[in-house]
């Protein structure tokens, strides 16, 4: 079937249709995967505003949005607060537990969830879930595993294309509106 970015095979639309949580990986996902460092250690992210809108608009659509990241950072803190993402779970390297710890919290199944990641301790998760994805620019492994690879980087829209990806198969594309953040 023909999504905004691409062709898709008609079973990852299925999969799409039945997700109420979508998790992602944040560093090479909301990013582009590099850290700035300033001289005093001033640690800076860029993140894109289409991602941003994406997620807004997911949330305002009636599905649940949380990152879980293995580094533990004040900008991602703030990024994630100012876009409503409820779920915000830093500093775990083992990402699974943290992941069925929260689908138990929020009563929904592992086939519910949609995960996004790039690399390695990103597959355990991506495996589990029922909608498991990678950015185009993912590890080879992980790109192997996921049920979708997005047409867009990490960092640079890959997250808005999930989003619009989940909201196109439940029909509530249509419906997005408000401000890029």
């Amino acid at each position: 079937m023909n999504t905004l970015y691409g062709n898709v095979e008609s079973h990852i639309l299925i999969k799409a249709k039945q997700i109420k949580l979508l998790v992602c990986d944040v560093d090479g996902v909301f990013s582009d995967g590099r850290i700035y460092l300033g001289n005093d250690g001033e640690e800076l992210k860029a993140f894109h505003t289409k991602d941003g809108f994406g997620i807004k608009a997911l949330g305002a659509s009636g599905v649940d949005v949380a990152i879980i990241t293995g580094r533990n950072s004040a900008i991602v803190a703030n990024r994630m607060k100012a876009l409503n993402v409820a779920h915000i779970i830093q500093g775990q390297e083992d990402k699974l537990p943290a992941l069925i710890d929260l689908i138990e919290q929020l009563g929904i199944t592992i086939e519910e969830v949609a995960y996004i990641g790039d690399d390695v301790p990103d597959l355990p998760c991506i495996k589990a879930v029922g909608l498991g994805i990678s950015v185009c620019d993912g590890h080879p492994l992980v790109l192997e595993a996921a049920d979708y690879a997005t047409f867009t980087r990490g960092g640079f829209g890959a997250v808005r294309e999930t989003c619009d990806l989940i909201m196109q198969s439940q029909n509530t594309l249509d419906n997005a509106s408000g401000a890029s953040i």
